[in-house]
Formats: structure tokens, C-alpha cells, sequence
């Protein structure tokens, strides 16, 4: 049996792109990967998550990366396609498990509401899969079934990428991309009008930056006038 796990990766920060993964298994392989150590990518250093993804990919039949960009994070949230994030979310999850058409696909519910969630998931799975199709979604999949675990670890290695890719860009640090860390509350202040495609420009941590730069236009207008 073809057993899947879906999970994701940077849901919360304010930059960068959100990275949903699907990780594909015989299930007579899921032991091998608990002997390996395989569990919640939150629950590892960044050393191992990078040897264990390494371990995944070739233990895996298929992985399935889907890379969302914080414009279009921006469009679901703010409502532009109808859509809001746990929407958008389920959409892509969908769109995993009808390219990697599973027996079993696990999903990790972002939703308090899980019941509404699946509804909504079952809507964009192809009819020909979902008649044959175990789908299991619940809270803390990552930590409960290893599926989900191993594409957590894809999932947060992708990420990390991404942020070296980032710093890269704009050559300097941005810490975790999440406006708890104190660099990338620095970078944000700092730089939140440049690198435009980077931000995700509905977060309030952006929203309240901007405003404060329209405010000061207005006075400094103003001041002008006198």
C-alpha cells in the first residue's frame, strides 16, 4: 500500500514562500524510517533534519515540493481569490495527492475545524482517487504519523534554504523570517519598503511598518507647507 504524508513549512513568517511537501511510501518501508529517527522536523537540530531528508528521498517512492510564494500567501489571505490561507493550504495538499495518487494520503490539519477542512479538501481531489482513497486528517499529524514527519523534514530543510537563498539576495541576515526573532525584527524595520517580493505584505508586521511610512509622508507634507 502507497501511504502518503503531507505537511508544511513556514506557515507564519512574514518572508519568504511557505513550502508544502508530500512524501511517498510503501508502507512497509515506515519502520525504516522510525529506526532512522524520523519525527517532527520541530523536535530536530538543522544537522540532522538535513541528514534525515538525504535518508527520506531515497527511501521515499516519490516527493512532491510545492513552493508558495508570499504573493500569492498575500491574494489568499487578503481574500483576492476568494480564498484565505487554511483555503489555499488545502488546495495545494490536494493538488499533491492527485499527482501522487496514493492509497492512504495523512494530512496535518491546519484547522481548528477539522471536519469543515476535510470538506473542503475532499472538493479538489480528483473523483477517481477519492472513491479509493484513506484520507486521515488530524492536529499534530506530523508527530503522530511518521509519513507526515519525513515530509515535515523536507518541508523545513526547503525552507532553510530558502532563507540562505534570501540573505543572499539582500546580503544580510534575516534570522527565521518570524517577527518574534530580534534580526528579522531589525531587517523588517530596516528594509520593508526594499525586496518587495520577499515580504508577505499581509502580515500585520509588514501592514504596520507601511502605515508608519505613509504617516510620516503626511507629516513631513505638511511640514512642508508651513
Amino acid at each position: 500500500m502507497l501511504t502518503l504524508g503531507i505537511d508544511e513549512s513556514a506557515r507564519g513568517p512574514c518572508i519568504g514562500a511557505m513550502f508544502l511537501v508530500g512524501a511517498l511510501f510503501e508502507e512497509d518501508k515506515l519502520l525504516t524510517l522510525k529506526e532512522l529517527g524520523v519525527k517532527d522536523s520541530k523536535l530536530l537540530t538543522h544537522r540532522k533534519r538535513v541528514w534525515l531528508a538525504e535518508k527520506i528521498k531515497n527511501i521515499a517512492e516519490k516527493i512532491k515540493v510545492i513552493k508558495v510564494s508570499p504573493q500569492e500567501i498575500d491574494n489568499a489571505v487578503e481574500g483576492k481569490d476568494g480564498l484565505n490561507l487554511n483555503w489555499l493550504e488545502a488546495i495545494k495538499q490536494a493538488e499533491i495527492i492527485n499527482e501522487l495518487e496514493p492509497d492512504r494520503a495523512i494530512i496535518d490539519c491546519p484547522s481548528p475545524n477539522i471536519r469543515s477542512y476535510t470538506n473542503f479538501l475532499r472538493k479538489y481531489i480528483r473523483k477517481e482517487i477519492l472513491d479509493k482513497i484513506e484520507l486521515i486528517v488530524a492536529h499534530k499529524a506530523d508527530f503522530d504519523y511518521v509519513e507526515c514527519s519525513s515530509a515535515s523534514i523536507i518541508a523545513k530543510v526547503e525552507r532553510e534554504i530558502e532563507v540562505k537563498k534570501i540573505e543572499k539576495i539582500t546580503g544580510m541576515p534575516i534570522g527565521s523570517g518570524y517577527v518574534s526573532n530580534p534580526i528579522c525584527q531589525k531587517f523588517l524595520k530596516e528594509n520593508f519598503d526594499k525586496f518587495p517580493e520577499i515580504f508577505r505584505k499581509s502580515w500585520i508586521s509588514w501592514k504596520n511598518h507601511d502605515e508608519a511610512r505613509k504617516q510620516k509622508k503626511i507629516v513631513d507634507f505638511k511640514t512642508n507647507e508651513l
